[in-house]
């Protein structure tokens, strides 16, 4: 009798095991084993039958059998009856787990840092700058006096009458030029502004504009230091061309142009047939610029450039219209 206690308490332990936070696996645990009908009331009824020396100690172990039972079974139904108030949880363990997205540069930024990369290697040095800015280094120190024509041409946001918001990034050669004797080899990559708004114009843009300073710098070396550039950026096989231009801070100027990266030349509807596409602008510094900073124009020599950001990551990417940059559109961004 009492093996056949222990036994059956050991079965009833593996069933309340694998009836775990079930309540009603719990329930019918409990009525197989303690209810009328139950193994081990069952057992008790078989007590009678026990010798009558034994019976005592048949008894006391299933006595003890029943009440270690009640006890496991009131625990796990009390744990069973506090998971059940809790809030299921949303969290699947068996599920794959997502990819978290990745981040993307711009590819503003990607061109910016790429054509600073490419300076950067040739040893120029990269400088920053206000972008609110001082009408005199925006202009005048630039050679753009105040009745100057040219000022027509940048459609500029004043904040008064010597505040503005810099039209171009060329106010930084100046700062630069007031601080330090030459050599200076430096490009300017930043924001400008100008009152002007359409497919290919906006009133924020991104330009990088280049100086270099020293003695007998030559239009040679520009166009070494714009060649190198160009084929960086857009592959050995792209040429380009150096057609006069005007600037006020540069004489002579230049334009640089290089084949068309769509047709390779054979004229289309993106270089209106030309073959040829407008990238920068560039020029000897003018001596009235040197003077301006302090710099003896007989001593020293210099080449400036500038360029539009977005003109370069149009051309790289085949991009037709400006204004996809600005939109945010993540299927336009996630291409790059």
């Amino acid at each position: 009798m009492e093996e056949d206690a222990r036994t059956l308490f050991r079965e009833a332990e593996g069933a309340i095991a694998a009836a775990g936070a079930d309540l009603k696996a719990l329930d019918a645990v409990r009525v197989g084993f303690l209810g009328r009908k139950g193994k081990l009331t069952a057992l008790f009824k078989r007590l009678g039958t026990v010798p009558a020396e034994a019976r005592p100690e048949a008894g006391r172990v299933l006595n003890e059998v029943k009440a270690a039972l009640e006890e496991r079974l009131a625990e796990a139904i009390r744990k069973a009856k506090e998971q059940a108030k809790r809030p299921k949880s949303v969290l699947d363990v068996t599920v794959p787990g997502r990819r978290p997205l990745s981040g993307r540069l711009h590819p503003i930024t990607q061109t910016a840092m790429d054509i600073a990369a490419i300076f950067n290697r040739l040893g120029f040095e990269t400088v920053e700058g206000p972008e609110v800015e001082l009408d005199y280094y925006n202009f005048e120190a630039l050679n753009i006096p105040k009745d100057h024509p040219a000022r027509d041409m940048q459609d500029t946001f004043y904040v008064s009458d010597e505040v503005v918001l810099r039209t171009h990034t060329s106010p930084l050669q100046i700062r630069t030029m007031e601080k330090k004797r030459p050599p200076i080899k430096i490009i300017a990559p930043g924001k400008a502004y100008r009152c002007d708004s359409d497919v290919t114009h906006t009133p924020m843009f991104h330009q990088v504009e280049g100086l270099m300073v020293g003695r007998d710098i030559s239009f040679g070396d520009l166009k070494g230091v714009l060649t190198v550039f160009v084929h960086q950026m857009f592959g050995p096989h792209v040429g380009l061309r150096f057609r006069p231009s005007f600037f006020p801070f540069t004489e002579p100027s230049a334009e640089v142009d290089i084949q068309c990266v769509m047709c390779r030349g054979a004229g289309c509807r993106v270089c209106s047939q030309t073959g040829w596409l407008e990238i920068l602008g560039s020029g000897m510094v003018d001596p009235e610029v040197f003077k301006m900073v302090g710099y003896d124009p007989d001593e020293v020599t210099g080449f400036a450039f500038g360029m539009g950001i977005e003109r370069i990551a149009m051309l790289r990417y085949g991009i037709n219209d400006l204004r996809l940059f600005f939109e945010n559109d993540v299927r336009f961004l996630r291409q790059f």
